[in-house]
């Protein structure tokens, strides 16, 4: 007999239960990402210094970093569905929002980025 999923393991959400807090299930955030040429950064960081837009978690990263082009941005932002809303329409003129596919595996990448620069402090503290 298999035994129930919990919800972080039902796939609503891969980061929804906090390996430190079996507990607790975190809420997942609406995302969107977008491409952006490198060469429209100061219209990128001026739409991201929106007062609706700059309260919501962003993360932005040189494309080619990450396998993707080079010459463009890959920006992260996770937050209100209104404020994403807002996001959209200052981002979109400036560049591209990725579809549902390439969205998500881009999203993975920079969890997995995450989690690996958090295990990485821990060596610092550990014998």
């Amino acid at each position: 007999m298999e035994r129930p999923r919990t919800a972080g393991e039902a796939g609503r959400c891969p980061t929804a239960r906090k390996p430190y807090y079996p507990s607790r299930v975190r809420p997942c955030m609406p995302a969107i990402v977008f491409v952006i040429p490198a060469t429209r950064r100061t219209e990128l960081d001026q739409a991201l210094n929106d007062d609706v837009v700059a309260r919501q978690s962003r993360k932005i990263r040189d494309a080619a970093s990450m396998g993707g082009p080079p010459g463009e941005i890959y920006v992260l932002l996770e937050g209100a569905s209104e404020a994403l809303a807002r996001a959209e329409s200052l981002l979109g003129p400036l560049g591209k929002k990725l579809p549902g596919a390439e969205a998500g595996k881009l999203e993975q990448q920079f969890r997995d980025e995450d989690e690996s620069a958090s295990a990485g402090m821990g060596l610092f503290f550990t014998e």
